[in-house]
C-alpha cells in the first residue's frame, strides 16, 4: 500500500513539474510552445539552420505571430526578442534592461568568473566602464593619437598589397591583424609582428568561436549537460582552448608592466593605467582591480573589436568589386579631395559624403551583428506592451530596425545615397545603430569607425578594387552565421592606381 501510494505521489508530482514546466507566464509575449527541460532550443535551432541564422529565425517567428515581441524558453532560460524600432529603442533606453545573463555559458567565457566589461552589470560594471572612458579620454581615444596608430596599420597593409603584385587575396586574410594591432596598441603600448605564431593562433581561435555560437550562446548555454556527453560539438572545448590562449597571450604584456611599473612613468597604455589604479587601491580589501579583471576587461575588447571592424571593410570591397559605378563615384570623390601624398586625417570624414554613406550603407544592409548583445530584466517590467518577469534575458534585432521598409523605402537595395541629404551632408542616419544604443552603447564605436574609414580610403587611394579572373573566387554577399555573421572566403586584385 505504501509502496503505490509513494508511486502515487511521485506521478502526481512529475505531472505538476511538466505543467510548470509548460506554463508560460501571464502575458508573456506571444510565442511557440515549450517543452519540459529543453524549451524551445530545438525548435529554434532547426528553424535558424533553414532561415540561414538565428536572427532570421526570430524575424519569421515575429511574421508568424504578427508581435513585434516574442516570448521564448531556451534550455530553462525565459528570452524575450525585441524586433522593430519601437521595441528595440525601450530596450536600449530603459535602464531596467541595462542587465546582462547571468549563465553557463556567460561564466564560462568569462573563465569561470562573472568579470570584464561585457557581461557584467551594478555597481562594478559602473565602475570600470567610468575607469575605460576616463582612460580612453586620457590616451587620446577620438583624437589624433589613435589615428596615428590606425595610421600605423594602413601602412603596413598597403606595403602588404604592393607586394602581391596584382595576386589575388581574400581581403579577410590580412585585415583581422591589423584591427588586432591597433587593439594591442592600445592595450600594451606596442605592436605584434604579423608572423608571430600566437598572433595567427588567436586569430583562428577568434574566427573558431565565432562559428560554434549564436548570440544566445548556443546549445552549451541552453543545455550546459551536454558538454559532458558531446564536448567538441557543443563548442565546451574551444572555450577552454580560448580561455587557456587567450591567458597565455596577456599574461607575458601584464607580467612585463607590473615588472616595469612606476608611479612617475608615463604611459598610455590600457595595462599600464589599470595597474596604477590597481596600486592605488592596494589597501582597499574590497577593490575590483585585479590582474584577473585585467585580463577579461582585454578579452572583452578583443571578443567586440576584432571580427566586426575587419569584417565590415570586407565587405565593403567585396560590394566595390561587383559594383564598378560606385567605386568610380568614390574614387573621384577621394581624388578631388585629398592630395596623394597627403597624411589621412579623421577631419577629412566630411570632405567625402559619399564614401562615409557606402561604408554606413554597408553596416546597415550586411550588419555583422543583427543581434545586440543580450540583456537581462533587473525587475518585473513590460516590454512593448507584455510582461517580462525579472532576470528574463532580453535579445534585440537590430537588423529588423535596419530593415524596417516603412522608414527605408527600399531597406533590399545597396543605395548609398540614402544618407546624404540635399546639402550634400550625411544624413538620416538615427534609426542606424550597428554600436547599439544607451548607456551599453559600444565603447569602442569610435575607434571601430576611426579603422573602417581609414582603412577603406587609404587603401583606395592607392589601388582599385578587381574581380578575379578565377570564377571559383567569385564573391557572395550570402554571410554565414554564428555569434556574428563572417563573409565567405573570396577572392579579388587590388591593381596599383595610376596618377
Amino acid at each position: 500500500m505504501l509502496v503505490i501510494l509513494f508511486t502515487c505521489v511521485l506521478i502526481f508530482s512529475f505531472i505538476g513539474w511538466v505543467l510548470q514546466e509548460l506554463r508560460r507566464p501571464p502575458n508573456f509575449p506571444p510565442g511557440p510552445q515549450w517543452l519540459p527541460l529543453i524549451g524551445n532550443t530545438p525548435f529554434v535551432r532547426k528553424l535558424a539552420r533553414s532561415s540561414g541564422g538565428q536572427h532570421l529565425a526570430f524575424e519569421a517567428l515575429s511574421k508568424q505571430y504578427n508581435s513585434p515581441v516574442i516570448g521564448l524558453k531556451l534550455g530553462g532560460e525565459l528570452v524575450v526578442v525585441a524586433l522593430q524600432y519601437p521595441a528595440v529603442l525601450e530596450a536600449h533606453s530603459n535602464e531596467v534592461f541595462d542587465g546582462r545573463p547571468d549563465n553557463f555559458f556567460v561564466r564560462l567565457r568569462a573563465m569561470g568568473t562573472r568579470l570584464g566589461m561585457t557581461f557584467t552589470d551594478g555597481p562594478f560594471w559602473t565602475e570600470h566602464r567610468n575607469f575605460i572612458e576616463r582612460h580612453l579620454r586620457q590616451a587620446g581615444y577620438g583624437k589624433q593619437t589613435m589615428q596615428m596608430h590606425v595610421q600605423n596599420e594602413l601602412v603596413e597593409l598597403i606595403d602588404i598589397i604592393k607586394d602581391l603584385k596584382g595576386k589575388p587575396i581574400w581581403p579577410g586574410s590580412i585585415l583581422p591583424t591589423s584591427v588586432i594591432n591597433v587593439l594591442w596598441t592600445f592595450t600594451t603600448g606596442s605592436r605584434i609582428p604579423r608572423d608571430d605564431e600566437r598572433l595567427i593562433r588567436l586569430l583562428k581561435l577568434l574566427h573558431d568561436r565565432s562559428k560554434a555560437f549564436d548570440m544566445s550562446g548556443g546549445i552549451l548555454s541552453q543545455l550546459p549537460w551536454l558538454r559532458y556527453i558531446a564536448p567538441d560539438w557543443t563548442g565546451y572545448n574551444i572555450i577552454k582552448r580560448f580561455n587557456r590562449e587567450l591567458r597565455e597571450f596577456f599574461m607575458p604584456s601584464i607580467r612585463k608592466h607590473h615588472q616595469e611599473y612606476s608611479d612617475d612613468k608615463c604611459s598610455n597604455d590600457l595595462i599600464y593605467a589599470f595597474i596604477k589604479e590597481m596600486e592605488h587601491r592596494k589597501d582597499d580589501p574590497c577593490s575590483t582591480f585585479t590582474d584577473l579583471q585585467l585580463i577579461m576587461i582585454i578579452l572583452d575588447i578583443f571578443i567586440a573589436g576584432s571580427h566586426t571592424t575587419s569584417a565590415t571593410v570586407d565587405i565593403a570591397f567585396m560590394i566595390l568589386s561587383m559594383r564598378a559605378d560606385m567605386q568610380n563615384k568614390i574614387l573621384s570623390e577621394i581624388d578631388s579631395n585629398l592630395r596623394h601624398d597627403e597624411i589621412y586625417q579623421q577631419k577629412y570624414r566630411t570632405q567625402l559624403p559619399y564614401t562615409e554613406a557606402f561604408l554606413l550603407e554597408t553596416m546597415r544592409l550586411h550588419q555583422i551583428a543583427p543581434l545586440g548583445g543580450p540583456r537581462r530584466a533587473l525587475s518585473d517590467c513590460t516590454l512593448g506592451g507584455y510582461r517580462v518577469p525579472k532576470n528574463t534575458t532580453i535579445m534585440m534585432s537590430l537588423r529588423t530596425v535596419h530593415m524596417d521598409q516603412e522608414h527605408w523605402g527600399d531597406p533590399e537595395n545597396f543605395r548609398p545615397e540614402r544618407f546624404i541629404g540635399p546639402d550634400g551632408k550625411i544624413t538620416n542616419t538615427e534609426r542606424l545603430i550597428p554600436f547599439g544604443l544607451g548607456r551599453r552603447r559600444c565603447l569602442g564605436e569610435s575607434l571601430a569607425r576611426s579603422c573602417m574609414f581609414t582603412f577603406f580610403v587609404g587603401i583606395l587611394r592607392e589601388f582599385r578594387v578587381c574581380p578575379s579572373k578565377n570564377s571559383a573566387d567569385a564573391p557572395t554577399l550570402k554571410l554565414v552565421p554564428g555569434i556574428t555573421l563572417s563573409p565567405q572566403p573570396y577572392k579579388l586584385v587590388f591593381e596599383p592606381r595610376s596618377r
